[in-house]
């Protein structure tokens, strides 16, 4: 018995040697080929939505200036038909004024800039009196009384009419209010402003429509 304990032990030995052997190799032998991972597909080159060419269109829209639509101010072109009933009697009809350079001003009492603009126009009104400047505001579907209640408090000194269905404000495209129209004295629209301005844009405006006047803010 004692005799075959070596032999045994050695039997043991051998094996596990190989077994060692046979891990060592398995472990430090290169993968064969093995084959490719899946990849997370890379994104196409296509410009991204906000980079296409449909954006461009948009952002340029939207970065327009008033003057980018002058076109709605019909500069260039014989002035609408404007003739409305005014604030305590009488009627505001610009062909009637014809020979006369004539400031409209679109507005509305609940509007904050309409009640900043009226002494302002009122100033120009006054200082501008000896060309025959017409000043004009005409109020939007309101009642005669509330555009009396609007003026009479800010001292205006000009005539206000009375657009109660807004049949000229449409014939006049002033969709957006306040807004201003520069008419000169041969009946044609020479300048016009989208409102809340102040007296350097007034000036500028008047300057179109009395020539030969230094118009001052």
């Amino acid at each position: 018995m004692p005799t075959r304990l070596p032999i045994v032990a050695g039997l043991l030995s051998g094996v596990l040697a190989a077994a060692l052997t046979v891990v060592a190799i398995v472990l430090l032998a290169p993968d064969p080929a093995p084959s490719a991972p899946a990849r997370t597909p890379v994104p196409s080159a296509s410009p991204s939505p906000s980079a296409s060419p449909s954006a461009t269109p948009a952002t340029s829209s939207s970065s327009a200036s008033p003057s980018a639509v002058s076109g709605n101010f019909h500069v260039g072109e014989t002035a609408p038909p404007l003739r409305v009933p005014q604030v305590g009697g009488g009627t505001v009809d610009v062909a009637a004024l014809r020979g006369r350079p004539v400031w409209v001003n679109f507005m509305r009492t609940d509007c904050p800039p309409c009640r900043d603009e009226f002494p302002l126009m009122n100033g120009f009104a006054v200082r501008y009196a000896s060309t025959n400047l017409v000043v004009i505001a005409v109020d939007v579907r309101e009642s005669e009384t509330t555009a009396d209640d609007f003026a009479r408090p800010l001292g205006a000194t000009f005539p206000v009419g009375l657009d109660t269905d807004g049949a000229a404000q449409a014939a006049w495209s002033a969709l957006v209010l306040p807004v201003h129209f520069w008419v000169d004295a041969s009946g044609i629209v020479r300048e016009g402003s989208l409102g809340g301005i102040g007296p350097d844009i007034m000036a500028h405006g008047l300057s179109a429509i009395l020539p030969g006047v230094t118009v001052t803010p």
